[in-house]
This record gives C-alpha cells, sequence and structure tokens, in this order.
C-alpha cells in the first residue's frame, strides 16, 4: 500500500454507488437499529475495507504453504 504524505490524498472524492433488494435493506437496517450504527457511510467504508484488507492479507505470498504450517 501507498505512503500517504500529502492530506489531500485522504479526502474522500470517489463516490461509490450501490443498490440493496427490499431483503437486504431490512437486514441492514435492522442491523443498523440493534446494534446503534450512527453512521451508516463509516460503517459500510470500514466494514468494506475489512473484507478488502483481510484478502491482500491472505493473498500475500508467503515462505510456507498452510498445510506446511
Amino acid at each position: 500500500m501507498e505512503k500517504i504524505d500529502n492530506p489531500e490524498d485522504l479526502k474522500r472524492a470517489y463516490p461509490l454507488k450501490f443498490a440493496l433488494n427490499k431483503l437486504e435493506m431490512a437486514a441492514f437496517n435492522k442491523y443498523c437499529k440493534k446494534y446503534k450504527v450512527e453512521n451508516r457511510s463509516k460503517f459500510i467504508r470500514e466494514t468494506l475495507m475489512t473484507t478488502i484488507l483481510e484478502q491482500f492479507e491472505k493473498d500475500y505470498p508467503s515462505l510456507f504453504s498452510e498445510e506446511q504450517m
């Protein structure tokens, strides 16, 4: 991952849009209510980036395969 030297690089300038169906939206609303998610945008962003970074970590080449460890 690139090092960020310029604070301007941290500005959120690239909006993403996606759609949910009725059942997905109901589940999302129920989750947010149950776990008191106040900032849904932040929640979606953090959840997405956590998943991406975990996958990058899994994909990172290692000296030994999982079976050998």
